[in-house]
């Protein structure tokens, strides 16, 4: 069908390691119907110049029955309905373990770099206001950046990553539960035909997976079962502490870009900012560890792995 858009999100995709303007294709969710969108983005400062026209696409069925081709099979789009299915976790076996000892295991995994920024700090009650994505494959189209519209939630500490109230309320920056299904096409795309997607976070295991975790619950979405969790920040730690055995090592990713003398495109704490940084840093860090991909699949994390850890602190 033709449809006409008429309204666009603040959506872009860069390819690696760029900021200059380039013209992409986005999906945007608008009542049951998912629309294409043609944008213009240009770099990190924030700023972008949009393009509208009628492009033509087919989809089927609501949020709730969609289906996208993920692993070379297709995986729902779960709706959660009820209480009992939004904690009930599925059996997977030990992942970790089956996928490190596969031999076809560089052409099964997809390894993206993520940040988010936040309207706060409490996970629970704040909401996502920004995220960023690179598959460290590169290629066209591998990098995705979005703002993000918290709704009624108010942005308590601007004073960390500059994102305002006025930055995210206006009406085409995506609301989560408008981003979710535009994000998970955009990982599908990067995946390889049978494949798994590593995700990669500093402080992830603490702060963005448990963000992004009880968002898409929130909009009644699952992380998906083939998506592996990495958090890089025991990797820059176990790194620091071979450098200077005695002292407690520090590994936030200002003080790796430090000890890697690598430049930073943009501003500190602004989700693109950081995955470009941080794509630089986790391929260093696998290097001086001398970490091979199934090295780095066993130090993962599934999403039932986090929500089991956030269930067990719940009840403490």
């Amino acid at each position: 069908m033709c449809v006409s858009i008429s309204q666009v999100s603040r959506f872009r995709i860069h390819s690696f390691g760029s900021s200059c303007c380039e013209r992409i294709h986005g999906w945007i969710k608008n009542s049951s119907s998912l629309k294409l969108l043609d944008v213009r983005a240009s770099s990190v400062d924030g700023k972008a110049r949009w393009i509208r026209r009628n492009v033509s696409t087919t989809t089927q069925g609501s949020r709730g029955n969609t289906k996208s081709s993920v692993l070379g099979g297709t995986v729902p789009l779960t709706r959660i309905i009820d209480e009992e299915s939004r904690t009930k976790v599925q059996p997977f076996g030990n992942l970790q373990q089956r996928l490190a000892q596969d031999k076809d295991l560089p052409k099964l995994l997809t390894v993206i770099v993520s940040d988010l920024e936040t309207t706060g700090l409490h996970r629970k009650n704040e909401r996502i206001i920004e995220i960023a994505a690179q598959d460290l494959a590169g290629g066209g189209y591998s990098t995705f950046q979005t703002l993000v519209n918290p709704g009624d939630v108010p942005i308590t500490n601007t004073d960390i990553h500059g994102i305002r109230t006025d930055m995210v309320s206006r009406p085409e920056v995506p609301r989560m539960e408008e981003l979710i299904p535009i994000f998970l096409r955009y990982v599908e795309s990067r995946q390889k035909p049978g494949g798994y997607v590593m995700l990669v976070a500093h402080n992830g295991k603490s702060f963005d997976f448990r963000f992004l975790i009880n968002e898409f619950n929130r909009c009644s979405y699952e992380i998906p079962h083939n998506w592996l969790l990495l958090d890089s920040l025991p990797l820059g730690r176990e790194h620091m502490k071979s450098i200077d055995p005695t002292g407690k090592p520090k590994a936030s990713l200002k003080v790796l870009q430090e000890h890697y003398s690598l430049t930073r495109e943009g501003d500190a704490h602004r989700a693109l900012s950081d995955v470009l940084l941080l794509s630089k840093v986790f391929q260093k860090l696998t290097i001086d560890l001398k970490l091979s991909l199934s090295d780095l699949v066993l130090r993962c994390h599934t999403a039932s792995d986090i929500i089991a850890v956030m269930a067990k602190n719940k009840k403490a």
